[in-house]
């Protein structure tokens, strides 16, 4: 069997219920470090139709597919869904809007062409919208579609977010099942450039089926080779989301999410290599037995510090963390490849 097969097989013993086709699965309001500075954010979920690669397998730890709806949703909802997420922000006089889907805010059979030029212009014409932020696969992003985008947005500053998830091409086609390679990215990402949009992308630390020393060293590995094409990097720490491979494998004691320790690990040593480098990342779940964790005394300490760090870009917030727990996550990475990815404890 297939990797995909199964990842296939899982989703299809889910059921996706039915929800109103003109409400967001999701906003909220946060803040970024955006150029320097630490701004305001509205992150906007729609409802769409879904990611197409997620309904025909996908991502061994995406459970996102599931926030889809029932019925594919008109480019008058998908309006309807923005407006009401917009006002989540009313209370802002100047900040960034990050548009999330399922799948890809730039494919059209998710986000309908009227949809995504009234969106694009009703935030051109928001004075306190100063960037946008869309995610995307690879593969729609494109030389048209990037003109298409900024015909809209015509002084409102852009951004392509991009999940690479890891540079190494064995590793997301063998753990992470992504279906694209590298070289769609690169692709993908010069056509940005090209066109005066920056590029985010964002990596996954610990996929299953490889090791943490090896998780942590695959993240040093992408952001040393997708610093030549992203201005900004985030790392996604993963946790067990319901209804996926992950979620299967953990239950069978075949998974753990990542040490905290990992992640302080890799944003010393890359923000010290890559000082002109955004990179954050955002432990969601943090002490969770889903999500990525240290010991119960010091997890919510460091998971603290890493989100302290990704609004400053200031090394000086993961000093001075320290727990007995270090010395065994240490004898973890030494340990741990001799259990090929399988965790040794928990």
């Amino acid at each position: 069997m297939s990797l995909n097969t199964k990842v296939l097989e899982i989703r299809q013993r889910q059921r996706i219920k039915p929800t109103p086709l003109d409400m967001p699965s999701a906003v909220w309001t946060g803040k970024d470090h955006v150029d320097g500075n630490v701004e305001n954010t509205l992150t906007m979920i729609f409802r769409t139709s879904g990611c197409w690669w997620g309904k025909v397998g996908g991502c061994t730890m995406c459970g996102y597919v599931y926030d889809s709806a029932h019925t594919s949703p008109s480019a008058e909802d998908i309006v309807s869904q923005f407006r009401k997420a917009m006002g989540k922000a009313s209370k802002f006089d100047r900040f960034m809007v990050k548009i999330f889907t399922s799948g890809s805010f730039l494919d059209e059979k998710e986000v309908p062409v009227d949809a995504l030029s009234k969106i694009l212009s009703l935030l051109e014409e928001d004075d306190r919208v100063f960037k946008v932020v869309v995610e995307s696969r690879p593969e729609f992003l494109t030389e048209e579609s990037m003109e298409f985008c900024l015909a809209s947005l015509k002084s409102t500053l852009l951004e392509v977010a991009i999940g690479l998830e890891t540079s190494s091409d064995l590793i997301r086609k063998r753990s992470i099942n992504k279906g694209f390679t590298f070289r769609d990215f690169v692709r993908a990402a010069e056509v940005a450039k090209s066109n005066g949009v920056a590029v985010k992308t964002y990596l996954m630390l610990k996929p299953p089926f490889i090791s943490e020393k090896q998780a942590l060293e695959d993240i040093i590995a992408s952001v040393r080779e997708v610093s030549v094409y992203s201005g900004v990097i985030s790392i996604n720490l993963c946790n067990v989301q319901k209804g996926t491979l992950i979620e299967y494998l953990w239950e069978r004691g075949e998974y753990r999410p990542p040490w905290l320790w990992s992640i302080v690990d890799i944003l010393k040593r890359t923000k010290q290599e890559f000082p002109h480098l955004i990179i954050t990342s955002d432990p969601v779940g943090a002490g969770a037995k889903r999500g990525p964790r240290n010991c119960k005394e010091c997890s919510g300490e460091v998971a603290d510090a890493i989100r302290a760090f990704s609004l400053s870009q200031d090394l000086h917030d993961l000093e001075g963390l320290e727990c007995d727990c270090r010395s065994l996550w240490e004898k973890v990475l030494v340990l741990d490849d001799l259990s090929f990815g399988s965790p040794i404890l928990e």
